[in-house]
């Protein structure tokens, strides 16, 4: 399923197997031939998310980068597949977890030893297959010009340490990763470079942009007011966070 949020803004729906399947966000206008994959998903999921982004007119050529919003397995899994599909296709991460990438430590990606085992017995995964060097890393704080579209690139750790969002402020429109969902969830905290504390100030960070169309990587998305939604999570979730 793939739906328009905005103008120049998609959104490809997860499709759950044995772990979320990450959402798929398309940046970038219709004419410019310049389009963004925000995530990628699990594993075999990459044919999905190219053909629904193809069913709106957008040629596999035309997508010239995938940014993530961190490395876990539910959003890097068929990132292999898809930079298979598309040649010459970019990989923008953050800086922290761009390094553990060209390092081929993979800690990030799977988050804990017993998500490591559940899905390698799911599935066939060869060792070397994350081994990806980034064509760009990000610090935060840079305005991308996505496809005709300004985001700010956020730095938000505590899910994962290069944990990011993207703000685009004219549609205040915040594209969060795991770090907060709808309905009062937030991402794990005790995964692999995770962290309670950096997620309270993220979250507080987050609250404070003046979202209205919140777009996080599972569940629903919340096209317009989604501040006080956001607000109250944050305040229901600083106790916990210390």
């Amino acid at each position: 399923m793939i739906e328009k949020i905005v103008e120049g803004v998609y959104w490809i729906a997860g499709k759950d197997k044995f772990l979320p399947d990450s959402h798929v966000y398309l940046i970038g206008l219709p004419d410019s031939r310049d389009f963004t994959m925000v995530d990628c998903g699990l594993m075999d999921m990459g044919s999905y998310k190219l053909s629904e982004i193809e069913s709106v007119g957008v040629k596999p050529e035309y997508i010239k980068r995938v940014i993530l919003t961190h490395t876990h397995m539910d959003h890097i899994g068929c990132l292999p597949e898809i930079m298979k599909a598309i040649p010459g296709l970019e990989v923008w991460v953050h800086e922290e977890e761009g390094n553990y990438m060209e390092r081929g430590d993979d800690r990030v990606i799977w988050g804990n030893k017993m998500f490591e085992s559940m899905i390698r017995s799911q599935i066939s995964i060869p060792q070397d297959l994350f081994n990806i060097k980034p064509n760009r890393k990000l610090k935060g704080g840079e305005v991308l010009n996505l496809g005709g579209l300004p985001f700010k690139v956020i730095h938000i750790p505590g899910h994962s340490i290069g944990s990011i969002g993207l703000l685009n402020e004219a549609h205040k429109l915040f594209i969060s990763g795991d770090t907060i969902y709808a309905d009062g969830a937030i991402g794990r905290y005790d995964l692999f470079t995770a962290d309670a504390a950096q997620m309270k100030n993220s979250l507080e960070l987050i609250a404070n942009l003046g979202i209205d169309c919140l777009l996080p990587c599972h569940n629903r998305v919340v096209k317009s007011s989604a501040g006080p939604m956001i607000r109250k999570t944050v305040t229901n979730w600083a106790p916990l966070l210390t």
